[in-house]
């Protein structure tokens, strides 16, 4: 039988800060015009966190039953161990899929209903990207996915459900939490560069080689960090997000050089926090507004 501790490893929490970088984002955004309705900003988290553990789940199943996840390294694959069974690991998908239906559709009832077909479209993107016949995340499409759904969609999102219309700040801001979000994704596919090109996966890393990749990267948080300028000068206490700068130092060196698995790994955990407290320092200069 499979623990909790399995399944809490499967879910891979390190990766939450993620999902709830653009809710803080989009919601501080909306702030300047509106008081904060605090259940929906919890509403948007719940749907944030339930399409994010979801979606790990289904690409757990998906990349197992293909053998993708054979000789990748990194946090353990329950599919792929052996210690779940595919059905199980599809079913905890589906259910946090459902988790985060049921949540948002109590928002589109109060909000506005065309919220339903952007929830369904977050869900397929998190199936299909390692799941169907032709997963998007096996041909380099994973990174303008997670910019997609990570940065413009869940920030614009969480703005948009507290005062039905979105500030210029939202959509600069789903460049501020969707680029590190990227660069988040760059890494990992970074580490298992060598894996996924025996898996048959082209993804953008085995495409563009290592040297490029971690070009990328740092053009990535470059960018996230170039988009606080627009937002700070309309709102100047925004420019406290820059602060979170020194946390880019350690995960760009790390992934400077020829790194081993252990590095790589440090630079994934060292930017998912420089993506959050980015986040969170600009939400704060937000609200501050």
């Amino acid at each position: 039988m499979t623990s909790p501790q399995q399944w809490l490893g499967g879910a891979r929490p390190r990766t939450l800060p993620l999902a709830l970088s653009p809710v803080l984002v989009g919601t501080a955004a909306s702030a300047a015009g509106a008081p904060v309705i605090w259940w929906r900003m919890v509403a948007a988290g719940l749907v944030a966190v339930f399409l994010q553990v979801g979606g790990n789940y289904a690409n757990d199943y998906s990349d197992g039953l293909r053998g993708a996840d054979r000789y990748r390294r990194g946090p353990m694959r329950l599919t792929a161990s052996g210690v779940a069974t595919p059905a199980a690991v599809r079913t905890a998908a589906l259910t946090c899929f459902t988790g985060a239906a049921v949540v948002g559709l109590a928002l589109a009832l109060v909000v506005d209903l065309w919220l339903l077909a952007l929830g369904g479209l977050c869900i397929a993107g998190a199936w299909f990207y390692s799941g169907g016949r032709r997963p998007y995340g096996y041909s380099g499409w994973g990174e303008a996915a997670v910019l997609a759904f990570f940065g413009f969609v869940a920030t614009v999102g969480s703005a948009y459900v507290q005062a039905r219309s979105v500030p210029a700040a939202a959509w600069w801001g789903s460049l501020v939490v969707g680029l590190p979000a990227c660069a988040v994704l760059v890494v990992n596919n970074l580490r298992d560069i060598d894996a996924d090109r025996q898996a048959g996966k082209r993804t953008l890393a085995v495409r563009m080689g290592p040297a490029a990749t971690r070009q990328l990267f740092i053009a990535l948080l470059v960018g996230a960090m170039a988009a606080v300028i627009p937002i700070g000068l309309e709102h100047p206490t925004a420019f406290i997000a820059f602060v979170a700068l020194a946390l880019a130092v350690d995960p760009a060196r790390c992934l400077s050089h020829e790194a081993n698995a252990s590095s790589l790994t440090r630079s994934l955990t060292g930017t998912v926090r420089l993506a959050f407290v980015t986040s969170a320092l600009l939400s704060l200069g937000l609200a501050l507004a």
